[in-house]
């Protein structure tokens, strides 16, 4: 659930009553990465709760640990750290063995096994648990390819043996979307109620106007299941100039498709935040043909005013309004995308820049501070 590598994550304002303000709380994370979607949810949680001790499995190099006061758990000091691939089966044994402190409440952020963190025994410990999916490696592979490898074709039975019964104590779960409810309670046969999560509407909503338009918009990792190579393919199909903004393992092979097409395709590595709203705010359409949780880049880009034209599954059902904000396509067929790349004009900007304004931090931090307090109670 990440927007670009090199976005700083947005935290909402305090709250002005701190939540459990009289119990000892840790707020526990993944790994953190210096940006994205999911620590941007994490930080949002923690600002909830200020005296909340936060706990990740490890920071990457650039992330200002102290400032932003986090604590790294032993495959921090690991090489494990450079490999999620390779870690994935040693998490749910860190996530035991984070240390002797007790909580009265933990909250988790969990895209992988953090909600099997266990600080305190489950008569005394509330253990809720914020989550952006069931782990994509372990339980769907068919959603992202990364998942299908080697590595872990052998051990996932094993791993969604012990994501499940290392996760009976949680409480209580919150999703960030439908799509991801009903996952949990496929996979976990849980019950999940839907938070979702908060995006920086306003700042995106303040982009300046650019009448031209004259272009469509890639935005996220260049990874096989976002689908970059469809990008291209649908940009070639409607004549239509498209830039490709992020960054990833795939751009050679983007790149060496690209110059085989007959339109422009522009590549820009990590723009900054104000150039993406920039690239946002130019474009014809957002191309998001990926199957996603959530999906904070669409919500993004509809805050500039943009139309997104993605596919019809997903988190994309909950922060697209097929026909109003942009069309959502049944096929991977780059010609269905390019029939809705040429309705585009029929929608109205203000409508949409409306719609995302749904997304906001202010009613993330509404909805999880209710959230917390009834669950704790």
């Amino acid at each position: 659930m990440t927007s670009l590598d090199n976005v700083q994550p947005t935290v909402p304002p305090p709250a002005s009553t701190p939540l459990l303000a009289d119990r000892s709380v840790a707020v526990v994370h993944e790994w953190f990465g210096a940006t994205g979607g999911s620590e941007n949810v994490f930080l949002a949680i923690a600002d909830l709760v200020p005296h909340a001790r936060r706990i990740v499995l490890w920071a990457d190099r650039d992330v200002e640990v102290d400032r932003l006061g986090l604590h790294e758990t032993w495959l921090a000091k690991t090489p494990l750290r450079r490999s999620k691939a390779l870690a994935l089966p040693l998490m749910p044994l860190a996530w035991r063995t984070v240390g002797d402190e007790r909580y009265d409440v933990v909250i988790s952020s969990s895209h992988a096994f953090a909600h099997t963190v266990r600080l305190g025994p489950p008569e005394r410990t509330r253990h809720l648990s914020y989550v952006h999916s069931p782990a994509r490696y372990v339980w769907s592979p068919d959603f992202d390819g990364r998942g299908s490898g080697a590595l872990l074709s052998g051990p996932r039975k094993a791993l969604q043996s012990v994501d499940v019964r290392l996760s009976r104590h949680v409480q209580a779960y919150a999703a960030n979307s439908r799509e991801v409810q009903a996952r949990i309670q496929r996979f976990w046969k849980r019950d999940a109620v839907v938070i979702h999560p908060p995006v920086d509407v306003e700042y995106f909503a303040e982009a300046p106007v650019q009448p031209a338009r004259d272009y469509l918009l890639g935005v996220g990792r260049w990874i096989p299941y976002k689908n970059f190579d469809l990008m291209i393919e649908i940009a070639a199909e409607s004549g239509l100039p498209l830039v490709v903004a992020g960054s990833g393992p795939e751009e050679a092979r983007l790149r060496r498709l690209a110059a085989t097409v007959g339109v422009p395709v522009t590549f820009e590595v990590r723009p900054s935040r104000e150039r993406l709203r920039e690239l946002y705010a130019g474009a014809r359409a957002l191309l998001f043909p990926a199957h996603e949780d959530f999906g904070i880049i669409p919500v993004e880009a509809q805050a500039c005013g943009t139309p997104v034209i993605g596919l019809n599954t997903g988190g994309l059902l909950e922060t697209v309004v097929n026909g109003e904000t942009g069309f959502l396509i049944g096929s991977m067929r780059p010609a269905d995308h390019a029939a809705a790349v040429r309705r585009v004009g029929e929608l109205d900007a203000v409508r949409i820049r409306k719609h995302a304004m749904a997304f906001s931090p202010q009613r993330f931090q509404h909805e999880m501070g209710e959230w917390i307090a009834h669950e704790t109670r």
